[in-house]
């Protein structure tokens, strides 16, 4: 949100430094997050003098050219310059050698030059080339009474004002305006320079009726939707330019001027925080607005020409026919006002936070009406910014109140109070503050007091601060004026000891995240919020399983995420972009899923989410470097990851079933089973999800489970055993099996057949070719044998070998080669 210093001094008789005053506005809870400088005229018409034409002849060399001598105080310039209305005896604007020119955003700088062999030491300008207007006809002439040489900036008007950028919080729906920031600012000077500041608001007491010319009844049919309704007409209007203090005031704050009649309603939206509109009434079919739901996918065209099909819930602002306008958000292309408008019909109205804002989402529109309609407006304002906006269009442009104000407000929203305990706000703030401080803030704030003891206050608080509701948030309202740098930092800490959970999660956590690092990973951390197209384009992951948002903020954050997947390819997506294709990336982060439509029951809980840990590897493994071997990452060093990850972890590898597996999203996967559960997922992505992200390298991804991982986790503390005083045997063995055998199985029968003394076994070759049959392959295994207890005996060892070949040899299908 923007302010104004030079509007802001409209409510406050201040002379404060702007910069000094972005300082307050910070102290105060309105944290100023830029500060600029405005110009009606960019660039503040510095560098252009008032001249004098004194000789003016055609050029030699050119027939639209004329060669001009001005007078500009001391000098005499000689200046060639194209419009054909320069005349000799002229008072003009000169942009000097060295003047900057702005076109938008774009800029030049006046330089000495040659034109066709006459020399130029400056221009002649136009309104358009200086920002003073729109024509390009020809020079801009002055008036005979110009000063000569006398700067432009001293005798054109312009209004410079400094604009400070506002990060205003949700709840501050009573600081959205610049009344309302002057409100808080008179508290804030009051407390910091312990001035006699006073808001003053202007006057309406001058609005009255002219005739009842113009009639137009109003018709709430959704009270509930529209708890208040004001309007009035006003007729004999002029629609034209704005007056240049209103356009200045618009301009500052990044609103671009319309029309007097427009403008007029921006200018008050601004300044109160109330969103008016008004309608052409000549528009308004049946001289009635009714305020009503319209049906389902009912077409509308809105002012940006765009049509859009309509929400059944959307509120309208219709007439007997159709719609006009979407309720507080924006208006329609058909109703509103022109240059050709006479007679309008201004609306104010208080509508449900709830209902606009689902509409503004569902829509996707963004507007100052909606931005204040959604936080909250005061519905108790209405007539008086109504009648704010109507006095200024009589005063801008012209027309009489043709009606009186027509109020439809069934239910009054009255003020609420709240009790608040002298000990409590000590106790919350960590400080004493005196009670007539206290008091002296809360009323500076329009907060009344109602009555006053020893122990507390009882206030009334007014309709536009919807967020004061507790004692605490009106703790908040007294330390955001007082200062939270005026409370002392304590000497003394409290602490308080508490037991450590094991396993400690966090450590582990840690633990394991400090490795990754220490592999070359970074750390990556994405939006649980994600789109549901990623859902509906993939195969493995099932929409009915998604938590979707009620009211999303777009589109593209509409869902839960179901994984880590599509976060991490986003992020291997914007770096490639950027040039950075050698990436190794993980993410510790939660999934969220909803139980499949068949499974739901009343009554129970039908949501739940997982935490997950997710490996991303892809481009080459290591920096090039000139002594060492490009290797691009693959399958085996996401892997290799993940069993030194669960090595570090200390959980029983025997434990743990390897599945091999595929899908539409992985060309490839391998699973860590236990007990039926799957624990980790390894696997290379597939080129169909890669070019939906438009991804040119294969990516390799780890899926950890995190929390049926941490279930694996062994309760004990992790112990050490003496290295064997007994040497270890190795013995190969050299099989040929078919195509479709593991390792793994292989590995897996081998330690059923010798669970005494078999300890680890290894595969260090693999072979496929026309040595051996077809569909066979020949894997070259490593079998390491220990006792703890003695040194093996040639006879046992082989006694071991035996069964466990013939185990291969049964189980397996294996032969020995």
């Amino acid at each position: 949100m923007k302010l104004s210093y030079n509007w802001l001094k409209q409510y406050i008789d201040m002379d404060v430094d702007p910069q000094e005053l972005s300082r307050i506005l910070t102290d105060i809870g309105l944290e100023v997050e830029g500060l600029e400088k405005f110009q009606s005229v960019k660039g503040g018409l510095e560098g252009i003098v008032i001249g004098e034409v004194l000789t003016c002849e055609r050029h030699a060399n050119a027939d639209k050219l004329s060669v001009t001598t001005v007078k500009v105080g001391d000098k005499v310039l000689p200046i060639v310059c194209g419009a054909p209305n320069v005349a000799k005896g002229q008072k003009v604007l000169v942009a000097t050698v060295g003047t900057t020119l702005y076109d938008g955003d774009n800029e030049f700088k006046i330089k000495k030059s040659k034109i066709r062999g006459e020399v130029s030491e400056g221009m002649i300008c136009a309104e358009d080339e200086l920002g003073l207007g729109t024509s390009h006809d020809g020079i801009m002439v002055l008036g005979s009474d110009a000063p000569v040489g006398k700067p432009a900036k001293d005798y054109i008007n312009i209004e410079e004002d400094w604009v400070y950028e506002i990060g205003l919080t949700p709840n501050r729906a009573d600081a959205a305006s610049h009344i309302g920031s002057a409100r808080d600012l008179v508290a804030g000077l009051n407390w910091l320079k312990s001035g006699n500041y006073k808001l003053n608001i202007p006057s309406v007491d001058n609005f009255k009726v002219d005739n009842h010319d113009l009639d137009i009844d109003i018709e709430v049919e959704d009270t509930e939707a529209c708890p208040r309704y004001t309007g009035v007409t006003i007729s004999g209007i002029t629609v034209e330019e704005s007056p240049e203090w209103l356009k200045n005031r618009l301009n500052a704050i990044g609103i671009r001027p319309i029309n007097n009649i427009v403008d007029i309603t921006n200018f008050v939206l601004h300044e109160t925080g109330h969103p008016l509109h008004a309608f052409d009434a000549a528009k308004i079919k049946g001289n009635k607005v009714v305020v009503k739901k319209l049906p389902s996918e009912t077409p509308f065209v809105t002012l940006d020409e765009m049509e859009r099909k309509l929400h059944a819930d959307d509120l309208m602002i219709c007439n007997v026919e159709e719609g006009m306008c979407i309720a507080g958000v924006f208006g329609g292309a058909e109703s509103g006002v022109t240059g050709n408008t006479t007679s309008i019909f201004l609306e104010s109205a208080y509508f449900d936070p709830t209902h606009i804002r689902k509409t503004s989402k569902r829509h996707v529109l963004q507007t100052d009406a909606s931005f204040r309609f959604e936080r909250g407006a005061d519905p108790n304002i209405t007539e008086y910014a109504l009648k704010r906006a109507a006095l200024l269009i009589k005063d801008i442009a012209g027309g009489q109140i043709s009606s009186e104000i027509k109020d439809v407000y069934p239910k009054t929203i009255e003020k609420w109070t709240v009790d608040i305990s002298f000990d409590r706000v000590t106790r919350l703030i960590g400080k004493e503050i005196e009670k007539d401080t206290i008091v002296k803030i809360l009323e500076d704030l329009d907060i009344e007091v109602l009555a006053t003891s020893h122990e507390g206050l009882k206030l009334l608080i007014p309709t536009f601060k919807v967020d004061v509701r507790r004692e605490v948030d009106i703790v908040e309202e007294i330390l955001r004026v007082y200062g939270y740098n005026n409370i002392e930092i304590p000497e003394k800490v409290n602490s308080s000891v508490s037991l450590r959970q094991k396993p400690d999660l966090e450590r582990i956590q840690n633990m394991v995240a400090d490795y990754l690092v220490g592999q070359g990973f970074t750390e990556i951390m994405n939006n649980s919020l994600t789109k549901a197209a990623y859902i509906e384009k993939s195969a493995v992951f099932d929409q009915d399983h998604s938590v979707e948002l009620l009211n999303p903020l777009s589109t593209d954050l509409n869902i839960m995420r179901q994984t880590l997947l599509f976060g991490g390819l986003e992020v291997i997506n914007y770096n490639q972009n950027r040039k950075i294709n050698d990436l190794k990336i993980f993410e510790f982060g939660k999934i969220y899923k909803r139980k499949s439509a068949a499974t739901l029951k009343t009554g129970v809980e039908n949501y739940f989410e997982e935490k997950h840990l997710a490996l991303f590897t892809t481009g080459k493994m290591e920096a090039e470097n000139w002594n060492s071997r490009q290797v691009k990452t693959d399958f085996y060093t996401a892997k290799g990851i993940v069993e030194s990850i669960i090595k570090r972890l200390g959980i029983d590898r025997k434990k743990i079933t390897m599945i091999e597996n595929s899908s539409d999203d992985f060309a490839y996967t391998l699973d860590y089973v236990v007990n039926d559960n799957v624990v980790v997922s390894v696997g290379e992505v597939s080129k169909k999800l890669l070019k939906s992200f438009d991804i040119k390298q294969p990516v390799y991804v780890a899926d950890f489970n995190w929390d049926k991982i941490i279930n694996l986790i062994p309760a004990r503390d992790l112990t050490y055993r003496a290295i064997s005083k007994f040497p270890a045997v190795r013995r190969d063995l050299a099989l040929i099996v078919d195509k479709a055998v593991t390792f793994e199985s292989l590995k897996q029968v081998a330690s059923k057949a010798e669970r005494k003394i078999l300890k680890e076994v290894g595969i260090f070759d693999i072979y496929e070719g026309d040595k051996i049959p077809e569909g066979k392959k020949s894997y070259a295994l490593s079998f390491v044998l220990q006792d703890e207890n003695k040194t093996l005996t040639d006879k046992i060892i082989d006694k071991a070998m035996r069964r466990i070949q013939q185990a291969l040899e049964t189980e397996a299908g294996a032969q020995l080669r």
